[in-house]
């Protein structure tokens, strides 16, 4: 029996003649999750209290990218830099992964995906790249997010490093970063500037990655095996 990938969708406005809200994910997720072997099913952003039943019929989660994570959250006042926030996505979200961790559910985290994890256990972010430093590292990519821009290096001994090799490339389009890992958490991948690419849970069938495989996965096989090791092996 395929499993099923529950993955946590957003909301966004369309306008023919009428404005409309739309409840979606990104086709190349559920196409990452088909080839992998899985039935993606799409939870909408809805009550928290509807995420215990929402986790009970399915069998893995993945949290996607979209909004910045409300610095509330981890502890900070707004900073000018900080970007759009949905307080409903992250109340839901955050207790789709409480109840994950309850039922014994692996867990995927990509972009904002992996933020949010951080943030969830603990951790804490930048509200924006410029407040981690100086880098001549691009990783806002503006362009043809199907190439990889920049280098990260994987822990050895890490999940990542089972089948991706330790020195590796990836794209990039995030200006949030994490600041302080997450206690029982590991970095398992960064990026030459020592912005954090990846993290695990040391005892939890978690792992997040900061960069975006379902925008690669059909140019390279390695960012199919993402998905492939999420569905079939975390």
């Amino acid at each position: 029996m395929k499993p099923i990938i529950g993955i946590a969708g957003n909301e966004r406005t369309m306008t023919m003649g009428e404005t409309f809200w739309l409840s979606y994910t990104s086709r190349n997720f559920v196409e990452g999750i088909q080839a992998a072997d899985g039935l993606p099913l799409v939870l909408p952003i809805g009550q928290p209290e509807d995420a215990k039943t929402y986790i009970q019929r399915i069998d893995k989660l993945l949290l996607g990218g979209g909004h910045d994570v409300n610095p509330k959250l981890y502890g900070q006042e707004p900073h000018p830099y900080l970007e759009e926030i949905n307080e409903k996505r992250d109340a839901f979200e955050l207790r789709l992964i409480d109840e994950a961790i309850k039922q014994g559910k692996p867990i995927f985290g990509i972009c904002r995906g992996m933020q949010l994890v951080n943030v969830a256990f603990g951790g804490t972010l930048h509200q924006d790249i410029s407040l981690f430093g100086p880098t001549k590292i691009k990783h806002v990519q503006e362009s043809e997010m199907n190439k990889r821009t920049h280098p990260v290096q994987i822990k050895a001994a890490s999940r990542l490093a089972t089948f991706l090799p330790e020195a590796y490339s990836v794209n990039s389009y995030h200006h949030q970063t994490i600041k302080d890992v997450a206690p029982n958490f590991t970095a398992t991948a960064h990026a030459p500037d020592g912005i954090i690419e990846a993290i695990e849970a040391n005892d939890l069938p978690i792992m997040a990655i900061q960069w975006h495989p379902e925008l690669t996965r059909s140019t390279f096989d390695t960012e199919q095996q993402l998905f492939t090791y999420f569905v079939q092996k975390l």
